[in-house]
């Protein structure tokens, strides 16, 4: 990692780059937003692309990576790597892509959660879901509105009802449709 080489991704010129690779998304619960995000800026040497209540996403591009930081209560956070994780996933560029990942999965026996056209994580959104062995839930996705005008900030926090739908949804479970 070179932090120093590393831009933020709020050009249309970085935003068009980001676009056209996948790229891997670390979702993080974190107790001080503003604390976590002057470490993370500092970590990859960038500014947030998208600062909201409750929540940041940086577009990294160096190396290729969405974070994202999700406040939640410092007794649900806890401390260390305990509590950390909210979810991860990997971020495309077409709804295509997005229709692949999830044939693939599905083609493998794994179970997935489809959402089509969902507001999440303040931005409007084609994605599958699917959870590894111990359950850690993962998505691929693709952005298909950034900023829309009717976001609003979610309850329970960003992904909070399918991570949950997936997490308790038994390894054998029949691929689901929300």
């Amino acid at each position: 990692m070179n932090p120093t080489s590393s831009t933020a991704g709020t050009s249309a010129d970085t935003k068009a780059d980001s676009r056209t690779t996948s790229r891997v998304q670390l979702a993080l619960n974190v107790a001080d937003l503003d604390s976590s995000i002057a470490f993370y800026s500092t970590l990859f040497g960038v500014t947030p692309h998208k600062l909201r209540p409750g929540y940041a996403n940086f577009e990294v591009q160096n190396p290729p990576l969405k974070l994202v930081l999700i406040e939640v209560a410092q007794d649900e956070r806890g401390t260390g790597t305990q509590g950390a994780l909210n979810h991860l996933g990997v971020e495309v560029a077409t709804t295509d892509e997005v229709s692949a990942a999830a044939a693939g999965l599905a083609a493998g026996g794994l179970p997935t959660v489809s959402e089509d056209a969902t507001t999440c994580c303040y931005a409007v959104q084609d994605k599958v879901w699917v959870h590894d062995p111990a359950g850690t839930p993962w998505e691929v996705y693709t952005i298909l509105d950034d900023d829309p005008a009717q976001a609003t900030a979610p309850s329970g926090g960003c992904c909070a009802d399918v991570t949950v739908a997936i997490g308790s949804a038994p390894p054998a479970a029949e691929t689901a449709s929300l």
